[in-house]
Formats: C-alpha cells, structure tokens, sequence
C-alpha cells in the first residue's frame, strides 16, 4: 500500500518524494516537511516578519496539501512548489500588496557562523547594513537567488515577473551596493 511505503529519507528525489505523497504516503509528507519547513519558515518571516502568521499559514499550506494531495499536478521542486505557495498564501493573509520597508534582510547563515575575526565580524555587518538599505524587491531577489539558491526562473515564477526582470533586479541590487560600499 503506498501510504505505509518507508521513505529513504536522504536518497528519495523530490520527484519521487512527491508522488508517494500525493499516492498517500505519510512519511513522504513527513519528510517534505523536514526538508523543507526551516527555509519556509525563514522565507516566510522575511516577507512577513510575524512569526505566528507565518506559522499559521505554513500549517495552513501543509494541511492543504494533505487534504488535496491526489489532485495536485507533479512537481520536480517541492521547495519551489512550498515557496510559492507560501508567499501566494501570505499576501492573502496579511492582506498586503508590497512588503512594509522596515524589513531588513536577515540571514540564519551568518547567525550560524563562528565569527574567527574582528574584521570578518566587521565585513559581515558592513554587508547586512547593504541589504537592509535595498529596496524590499531587491532584498527579496538577492535572498531568493544567493541565500535560498533559487534558478532564475524559479525565482520568476515566485514572484511572478519575468525572467529579465529578476536579473535586471539583482543588477541594480549589487550595483547600488558596490556603490554604497565606500
């Protein structure tokens, strides 16, 4: 029966991964979660910097995937699929058109790090105060791209733009902050 199937869970493609979920299989839906629940959530709390909405529509996103699971179209990115849906879910939520321009861009990679240097540390902060200075667009574009290593077109299809449009985005991003670097 595929929903007491065992899940290889560091070998499965998400391909795979996704069609014994939608076939049932709960330890592949457990294991979607696992994946990919950490870098949603961050995802999530940067276009929206309140936790509990962003909990609540992750919960809300993964209850509905459960409960529509055999009508859902194939995928060959869970992560790109989750990312979009997310964002989608969170503008209706949070009832908003653009991004509120206090959210800084925060990195969980940096808060991981142990800062060996002064200079580093020094390099590092130089950097995020950069980021936080961008428009809430570009900050999204250098997140999605550099930190959550999204394709180009991944990146399109989340926001919904064109292709040329992301990159002409991330231009202007890291040309205003060579500029500013200074």
């Amino acid at each position: 029966m595929a929903g007491s199937e065992n899940i290889n869970q560091t070998a499965i493609a998400d391909h795979e991964l996704w069609t014994a979920f939608k076939q049932g299989n709960v330890q592949a839906f457990s294991e979607m979660y696992r994946r990919h629940a950490g870098a949603l959530y961050n995802y999530g709390y940067h276009l929206v910097p309140d936790a509990a909405l962003v909990k609540d529509a992750m919960q809300d996103l993964f209850a509905d995937l459960w409960r529509t699971r055999s009508n859902l179209s194939d995928t060959t990115s869970i992560k790109y699929y989750l990312f979009r849906s997310l964002r989608r879910r969170l503008y209706r939520l949070a009832d908003i058109k653009t991004i509120a321009t206090t959210t800084s861009l925060q990195t969980e990679s940096i808060e991981e790090l142990t800062i060996r240097t002064e200079e580093y540390l020094l390099l590092t902060q130089k950097l995020q105060y950069l980021l936080s200075r961008l428009p809430e667009r570009q900050q999204e574009v250098i997140r999605l791209r550099f930190y959550d290593n999204f394709s180009w077109d991944e990146i399109a299809g989340i926001l919904q733009i064109n292709e040329q449009s992301v990159r002409n985005l991330v231009q202007r991003a890291v040309l205003k902050m060579r500029e500013n670097w200074k």
